[in-house]
């Protein structure tokens, strides 16, 4: 192999141990650096090779600017002919079935793809899903800890990424390997996404996770091959309910960062598929995250992105789940005139909402009860802040959700006792406030969910300063117990 020749590496180059660690930990300014070395290739060559400028080149060697686009770390692979595994990627489509540097390298698991740079075209959707599952499946201790690390994108780098969902979907440039997948098959793999979204609602956590990664990434290598285009319609959506339900996993789990990974492949998937209501919920699980993450005004514009994109197809129950979100981004800005104006649009919606099953399945959660819930959780942030105010009206709103929805309702039933013992705190009603701490407790015992635990760590502090009194102390080392553990 001729090492001078643009876009290819002789074995020995690629065998290093110095560039087999660059490619690993991405560090492509020693990476180009050591192939100029020791291939033999000039600046203008590598530029040539993986269609990148030399400035652009000069600038990743020189430190000045970073490799953080999927598409390019994926064009200097190709271009240089870099095995996809010595990269953390799939194996390239030029590479033979004996290729010895495509099983002596471990993958590098932690590493995030840039997804504002992926065209919004199927064919990249199926590329991003192999990336992120085929990483996550084999994450190892040190790849957790860097994806534990990971922060969410927020600001115009998130919003500007997902303006593609507006756009038609673009056409796929040419053909895969050929695919036979009936509708028989399709149908299955539906049920199982439904499956595992229900167990997420109900127990939370990352129990199942790799479980549904797995699914994942058979329902990406069957998109990954030709299918019929009703066959890829409804695998996109497959796609897009599964990779909904790794996000909230991943965010039930602390990965933060991978969370909005897997919620910019669902909407992408969504997008794909044809399916603007579940694109639409996508968005609202983007803004949920962003209001945990005290960014109500980018909550505030996925919402009115879901909104728009989805306003002629979008029925009532689904309409009032938008509004609920809306509302919590106006009370996270202490617009309360908006908050009321939007929570009351919320109810109006879903009085209108049937029982004829017109809108999706997922969206069936969203009853009387969850609103109340939902709502009782907005004025408890108020109250938190003005609690005269807002305190009664939040135990109120809860109190209706607890006697609607019981246990049974797993997350939600815990994260509303959690939010009614608060209230009672808030209230100064500490002997009240203790008995709920201890049911809400019991409640949390039941579930896997982080956002539960980061609730009640956040209901701990209430009980500090009330040592004389014995079910205080008692509801304290019971939350510290349940901590810990």
């Amino acid at each position: 192999m001729d090492a001078t020749t643009p876009g290819l590496l002789a074995p020995d180059v690629l065998d290093r141990a110095d560039v087999r660690a660059a490619l690993i930990e991405h560090d492509f300014a020693a990476v180009f650096t050591l192939i100029k070395k020791w291939g033999g290739l000039s600046q203008n060559r590598i530029a040539s090779a993986c269609r990148l400028t030399p400035g652009k080149v000069s600038t990743i060697i020189s430190g000045t600017q970073r490799v953080t686009s999927f598409d390019v770390v994926c064009r200097i692979a190709d271009g240089l002919r870099i095995p996809g595994s010595l990269l953390g990627l799939v194996p390239r489509p030029w590479e033979g079935e004996h290729n010895p540097s495509a099983h002596d390298q471990p993958d590098a698991p932690g590493d995030r793809p840039d997804a504002g740079e992926i065209p919004w075209r199927p064919d990249a959707t199926v590329d991003l899903a192999i990336h992120l599952t085929r990483s996550d499946l084999v994450m190892d201790r040190r790849a957790l800890t860097r994806a534990l690390a990971g922060t969410a994108v927020t600001g115009a780098a998130l919003l500007d990424s997902l303006e593609g969902w507006l756009v038609p979907t673009a056409t796929v440039p040419g053909q895969r390997r050929p695919g036979r997948l009936g509708m028989g098959e399709v149908e299955e793999l539906e049920t199982t996404a439904r499956a595992f979204r229900q167990w997420d609602y109900q127990y939370g956590g990352g129990l199942r996770r790799k479980a549904v990664l797995g699914q994942l990434a058979e329902v990406s290598g069957a998109l990954d091959d030709h299918q019929a285009p009703a066959v890829a319609d409804r695998l996109y959506r497959v796609m897009a309910q599964l990779a909904g339900t790794a996000a909230t996993m991943a965010w039930d789990s602390g990965l933060h960062g991978r969370a909005q990974d897997y919620y910019r492949l669902a909407l992408r998937a969504a997008h794909a598929g044809g399916d603007v209501v579940f694109g639409a919920n996508v968005l609202a699980g983007m803004a949920r995250q962003m209001l945990y993450r005290d960014r109500p005004h980018d909550a505030l514009q996925l919402i009115h992105l879901a909104q728009e994109g989805a306003r002629d197809v979008i029925g009532p129950r689904v309409r009032a789940m938008l509004h609920t979100r809306e509302a919590w981004a106006y009370a996270a800005q202490g617009r309360i005139a908006g908050f009321h104006r939007a929570t009351a649009k919320a109810a109006e919606d879903l009085a209108d909402a049937g029982t004829d099953g017109d809108e999706p399945y997922w969206i069936a959660y969203f009853d009387e009860a969850e609103l109340a819930g939902v709502t009782g959780g907005r004025f408890l942030d108020l109250a938190r802040t003005d609690p005269r105010r807002h305190a009664v009206q939040a135990a109120d709103h809860i109190r209706t959700a607890l006697a609607s929805r019981g246990a049974e309702a797993g997350r939600s039933h815990a994260l509303d006792r959690i939010g009614l013992a608060e209230c009672q705190f808030l209230a100064g009603d500490i002997h009240a406030a203790a008995a709920e701490t201890a049911l809400a407790v019991q409640a949390a015992r039941g579930t896997q969910s982080g956002r539960v635990r980061a609730q009640l760590g956040q209901l701990y502090p209430y009980t500090v300063g009330h040592g004389a009194s014995r079910p205080v102390r008692e509801a304290r080392d019971s939350i510290r117990d349940l901590l810990s553990s």
